[in-house]
């Protein structure tokens, strides 16, 4: 039996101050979590009861032992999960300070083990075999994984997402990742991005006009996340909004992994756009309301109890 979902991109292990308000250089304690875009978004449809898997890397070291438990533990296959010999698993660390700075510190140098990702080690049968392939923009960001993802894109036969997912610390040359993340839309059915996401893909402009242009590009339906906004998706001529949910945040970190897992339920038990949004967006806002990410992920039943109560 094939798998619902298969992500590709970043892993990392969350080292998150157990105080919430303090700057790194005085917290004194520190909580571990699983991370990482792909991976949470993986453990998130896990969640909802998919059979999800992820391909990234880790290093020869604890933490990539700590990796594969973890997924395993959460559901996630760890069967694509390979070992770079040298380089470090990596570990992010990040300040608490709600509701709106979360300021991270990523540990990737020299590289990162998931950025190594070369084609010969990607699972093609199984990435044309499943449901949803999802991938993200920081896959994108160097080489031998930036012509990895764009080969399993176009090896893809399901619906394939795409997570602009920029994080400009982790490109050795912002400047081009524009033209990157336009090369992975062109072989995608979906796109998700937040405004400033789109518009390093695309340029600046309204959500509506963000959308036409990666419209252009080929993909299907564009969902564009805005903040304080909301979220917006639109699929052909049509759209739907979302407003914000509102709860008390203690993490704004993990949100948009939550919202992407749940898109993916939502697609795999063949839910209209109309019913995808809005609870993605509820799924996003309950993450935000916890201090971990892919161990925040939550069930079907505590995102329809967080929609109804608000």
């Amino acid at each position: 039996m094939g798998y619902e979902l298969i992500t590709m991109g970043r892993v990392g292990v969350d080292l998150y101050p157990a105080q919430i308000g303090v700057t790194l250089d005085r917290v004194e304690h520190f909580n571990r979590y699983l991370g990482g875009t792909a991976t949470n978004v993986a453990v998130a449809a896990a969640r909802y009861g998919h059979r999800s898997a992820v391909i990234t890397k880790v290093g020869d070291d604890p933490f990539g032992t700590y990796v594969r438990r973890a997924l395993q533990e959460f559901g996630v296959d760890p069967g694509f999960v390979t070992t770079h010999p040298e380089l470090r698993t990596p570990i992010v660390f990040c300040e608490v300070q709600p509701p709106d700075h979360f300021p991270i510190l990523f540990y990737r140098q020299p590289t990162a083990p998931d950025v190594t990702l070369t084609t010969d080690e990607l699972p093609f049968e199984d990435i044309r075999a499943s449901r949803i392939f999802w991938t993200t923009g920081t896959g994108l960001s160097v080489e031998p994984s930036r012509t990895a993802t764009l080969a399993a894109l176009e090896a893809a036969e399901g619906i394939v997402i795409h997570d602009l997912d920029y994080r400009p610390a982790l490109w050795p040359d912002p400047s081009e990742a524009g033209k990157w993340q336009r090369e992975a839309l062109q072989r995608a059915t979906v796109a998700v991005g937040n405004l400033e996401e789109c518009s390093v893909a695309v340029g600046k402009g309204s959500p509506e006009e963000l959308a036409a242009r990666i419209f252009e590009l080929g993909v299907e339906v564009v969902i564009v996340k805005q903040g304080g906004e909301g979220v917006t998706a639109f699929v052909g001529d049509r759209k739907v909004h979302a407003p914000p949910v509102v709860v008390e945040v203690v993490n704004g970190l993990g949100a948009g992994d939550a919202f992407g897992g749940a898109v993916c339920h939502g697609l795999l038990e063949g839910w209209d756009w109309g019913e995808i949004i809005p609870f993605a967006n509820a799924a996003g806002a309950y993450v935000a309301a916890q201090l971990a990410c892919a161990d925040a992920m939550p069930t079907e039943e505590q995102v329809r109890e967080l929609m109804a109560n608000a």
